[in-house]
């Protein structure tokens, strides 16, 4: 596979959201708004990037027996800066998006990407895998996050699209909408897959 397929196979191809459907808690939880999207994307894509760049490193150096924990405790220090940072910087986004980021930790996508690819490729390779796969994480969080927000807000980054008289649907920016929203654009995938 060439370093560019390697990159973009997150965004549509092998989507973590739409096509296997992992880190789906906090895609249904965040999504309520654009900006939340973004900042859970981005704390995902920064410790995917960063626990792949390590863990690939440091894979000849693990017992095998001890790989899953020493994966999970590399995972949870990037977790931590994110969190920190977040903290310090970005307070509102911090509040916002409360436990989810340190939820990050148990993320299926981020363990995942650390033992299925991380532990197995060279550097360069887990690096572009990290960030193609955030990005493809990022950008199915906005897709959703952005549906809801102009469907159940009628806003999009806090601006308002409507006049005064549009009346929202109050259900998209609810759980079940985070529901109807993702099994909505999963059909899609799939739809478009089949076409294919």
């Amino acid at each position: 596979m060439t370093l560019l397929k390697e990159f973009t196979k997150g965004f549509i191809k092998e989507n973590p959201v739409f096509v296997m459907a992992l880190g789906l808690c906090p895609t249904l939880a965040v999504t309520s708004s654009v900006v939340n999207a973004i900042g859970m994307g981005l704390a995902a894509t920064f410790v995917l990037v960063f626990s792949n760049i390590f863990i690939s490193l440091i894979k000849n150096f693990i017992p095998p027996k001890i790989r899953i924990p020493a994966f999970i405790v590399v995972i949870a220090s990037f977790v931590t800066i994110v969190d920190m940072v977040m903290n310090a910087y970005l307070p509102a986004i911090h509040k916002s998006l409360g436990l989810f980021i340190p939820l990050i930790v148990v993320n299926c996508i981020i363990l995942g990407r650390a033992e299925a690819f991380a532990s197995k490729n060279n550097l360069i390779r887990s690096i572009l895998d990290g960030l193609g796969m955030g990005l493809g994480f990022t950008l199915a969080l906005v897709v959703i996050g952005g549906i809801r927000e102009v469907l159940g807000a009628g806003q999009f980054l806090g601006y308002n699209l409507f006049p005064e008289t549009f009346q929202p649907m109050l259900v998209a920016i609810l759980a079940p909408g985070a529901f109807i929203v993702m099994g909505l654009l999963m059909g899609l995938m799939n739809l478009k897959k089949k076409k294919n």
